[in-house]
């Protein structure tokens, strides 16, 4: 009985050291098998909502598609997957880096912190040109009321003789001269295709068709789902056409995540 007593107690105290020797590593940032997420870049839109939810910074907007940055950043509790609008955020089971909260709080202490619309180790343009400027106010050069494609009337003063911009949303916070560069002698109207779900071509050729417009300005940015504001515009644009034999003249921008603007 004293020999098999002996046994046990070597055997508890083998797997104690063992379980310790694996704990260790883990802190000081081997791998694990842990729960981590995965992002399916086919279905992701670069909207960047899960790079928001994610508290960790763990996730950023590279070249126009969700990345996990760090393993050891990613605490596998899965904010960002029901922030994801397309699905493209799911768990798996995998060797990884064990989360690390100190190497977490550096970061967020740091100001480095990874968030939507910017890469690895940079601020969009938008943060330089804050962080570089005076603390004077800028002028907003919103000139009329509402601004929104959903809840703009097909027919107002306001469009008469109109320099229309149509611009997605997030392009005002993604680029720092906004105002000045694209809404200052503008009528400006706004929408996300992505969020609101809604063909906005027939609002917008009712807008076209009933009111003289003199040009038009479309603002988008560089990720996918941003292309449905461009082609709703096109689509107004030929149903104009077509309809009246009405030809508006018209440009497209296109902005980085990082609120650049892209050529061509």
């Amino acid at each position: 009985m004293a020999s098999k007593k002996a046994f046990v107690v070597k055997t508890t105290d083998y797997r104690a050291i063992i379980f310790y020797i694996f704990s260790i590593r883990s802190i000081r940032g081997y791998s694990m098998i842990r729960q981590i997420v995965k992002i399916d870049t086919e279905k992701c839109n670069g909207c960047g909502i899960c790079a928001e939810a994610c508290h960790e910074a763990a996730i950023g907007i590279v070249d126009g598609k969700a990345t996990l940055l760090r393993d050891d950043y990613c605490d596998g509790m899965g904010n960002c997957l029901p922030a994801c609008p397309s699905g493209a955020i799911a768990f798996e089971e995998r060797e990884a880096a064990a989360y690390d909260e100190k190497a977490v709080k550096a970061n967020q202490a740091a100001g480095t912190g990874q968030r939507a619309g910017t890469e690895p180790g940079t601020g969009s343009a938008g943060q330089k040109t804050a962080q570089a400027g005076s603390t004077g106010t800028v002028e907003s050069r919103l000139s009329q009321w509402p601004v929104q494609i959903k809840l703009a009337p097909v027919k107002a003063p306001f469009f008469d003789q109109a320099r229309l911009l149509v611009s997605a949303d997030c392009g005002a916070y993604a680029y720092g001269n906004f105002h000045n560069e694209f809404m200052k002698g503008r009528i400006t109207l706004i929408g996300c295709p992505k969020l609101d779900q809604t063909d906005y071509s027939e609002k917008l050729t009712e807008i076209f068709k009933g009111n003289d417009i003199k040009s038009v300005t479309v603002v988008r940015m560089e990720v996918p789902c941003c292309g449905g504001i461009e082609n709703a515009v096109i689509a107004a644009l030929k149903n104009c056409v077509a309809s009246s034999g009405k030809i508006i003249p018209w440009e497209a921008v296109t902005l980085s995540v990082k609120g650049e603007l892209l050529e061509g």
